[in-house]
């Protein structure tokens, strides 16, 4: 470790201490049906939002906690995995899992690591080198987590406890918590999509954005792209720098979306104000910015135009495909597309039976269908399937008193957008969603031992000051 780094560890320590009051401890951990003492937090994710989410707690005196990934230390997240663009698309000084502590945030880390000038000259920063701040933040905080470690079912247990089953590299174990926050990103409650029409066509011809594509494979090879974000764009530039003969993106709008919603919405009050507002205006501003879809900046687009081999169709949604001996013919309205491989850049649609962590309550999980319904012109059937969360980011039921305990699981992911806006997505949100999740997460747990701290303040008997008073003489009557 270089001596900017260590010097700067110091300092977060320092600054740590410094913002540490009130620093009393205020939670006694339940014990769990095994005997030994349940966890007051546990967080399934140990990407961005997992860090961030465990940073809150432990600032909020909510120490007994436990991070889980199913990942490998270092490889959380999508950054080195199917995260395909160079650099991160927000600016640099975007603050996020720091939570406003300047020594945490990743500019000092960056001048640390590469000196000041570096950081004069940054652009935008390399997403290898976020992945890097991250385990370095959350290794500076001494976050207690569990790599290798895969959510398998949450169940109730006795004492309002919840029953996490997890999978780790030497079998299965079961955790008992008080809470259970799901930071468990893009796909925390549903599947990426593959459009109908590519249903019935083999695993080798067909993939997602986010599955582990053998790009070195590509080359040579028709590509077709399905779906025109920022995503879509960076598999297509990344399928022809691996060497790709032809590489063709579709586009379903008559005009490809350049307009990034997500830069408008980053002020503090939308941030922080949307879940306030009624459901009618959060289904209006949801489904107007997720209707836009996520745009790209110049450079996303340039990554691939610049390839005479590659071919943007606008106004080209998918009709149908018909597997040939030639490859796989795909029909839109605009002609035939003939393609080797597809990847399917459609965005993820919710699908809570899917998920083998929710199948204890699935079924009754209310969702925004369940709880509102927008005029005809604002319909969207998709954005329906949502889940419809509480003020604390936690599940609600869609028939009350069949899973009472779902109120203690909580969700912080791409799916608490309708409910909260970008909030378990964007790094710039953070630093607004994340407080409110601990805030909601802090309020269950202390009015579930109200009475406990009643019964602690009626024998508290602890004196701040000893009172003397002198000796009076008395006169002597005369």
């Amino acid at each position: 470790m270089s001596d900017a780094l260590t010097e700067l560890e110091a300092n977060v320590r320092a600054d740590l201490a410094r913002i540490a009051h009130p620093s009393a401890a205020w939670l006694e951990p339940k014990a769990g049906p095994d005997g030994k003492p349940a966890l007051d937090v546990l967080v399934v994710g140990a990407g961005q939002s997992g860090v961030a989410i465990g940073f809150g707690l432990m600032r909020s005196r909510v120490s007994n906690i436990l991070l889980l990934d199913k990942a490998e230390e270092g490889m959380e997240g999508p950054w080195l995995t199917y995260a395909r663009m160079p650099t991160l698309r927000s600016p640099k000084d975007y603050t996020g899992p720091d939570l406003d502590v300047p020594s945490l945030t990743y500019q000092s880390w960056h001048e640390a690591r590469f000196g000041k000038e570096s950081w004069q000259t940054l652009n935008l920063i390399l997403r290898e080198h976020w992945a890097e701040y991250l385990l370095w933040l959350r290794r500076a905080i001494a976050l207690p987590v569990r790599n290798g470690c895969e959510l398998l079912e949450i169940l109730p247990a006795a004492d309002g406890l919840l029953a996490a089953r997890v999978k780790r590299a030497d079998g299965v174990e079961t955790l008992y918590a008080r809470k259970i926050v799901l930071a468990t990103g893009q796909e925390g409650m549903g599947d990426w999509m593959i459009p109908e029409p590519l249903s019935h066509l083999p695993v080798s011809s067909v993939t997602t954005v986010a599955d582990d594509i053998d790009f070195e494979g590509l080359r040579g090879k028709r590509v077709a792209v399905i779906g025109a974000g920022a995503s879509a764009f960076d598999n297509a530039a990344t399928a022809l720098e691996a060497g790709a003969a032809e590489v063709h993106l579709l586009c379903r709008r008559p005009q490809i979306q350049v307009i990034q919603p997500y830069r408008w919405l980053t002020f503090r009050g939308f941030l922080r104000h949307l879940s306030d507002l009624d459901d009618a205006w959060r289904w209006r501003f949801m489904r107007t910015i997720l209707e836009m879809r996520e745009g790209f900046p110049q450079p996303t687009f340039d990554r691939c135009a610049r390839h005479a081999n590659f071919t943007l169709h606008e106004g080209a949604p998918l009709e149908s495909a018909r597997q040939t001996p030639d490859g796989v013919d795909l029909q839109t309205p605009r002609g035939a597309i003939t393609a080797d491989f597809i990847i399917c850049g459609t965005g993820i649609d919710m699908n809570f039976a899917g998920r083998g962590e929710l199948r204890a309550f699935a079924g009754n999980i209310a969702t925004w269908a369940d709880r509102y319904q927008p005029p005809e012109s604002e319909h969207n059937a998709r954005l329906g399937r949502f889940p419809y969360l509480a003020d604390d980011y936690a599940f609600t039921e869609r028939v009350a008193g069949e899973t009472p305990w779902i109120s203690n699981i909580h969700l912080f992911a791409i799916a608490s957008t309708m409910s909260f806006g970008p909030s378990g997505s964007s790094i710039n949100a953070m630093t607004t969603a994340v407080p409110k999740l601990v805030n909601g997460l802090t309020r269950g747990l202390f009015r579930a031992d109200v009475e406990r701290h009643w019964a602690s303040l009626s024998a508290y008997d602890v004196p701040q000051a000893v009172v003397t008073r002198p000796a009076r003489k008395m006169e002597e009557s005369r």
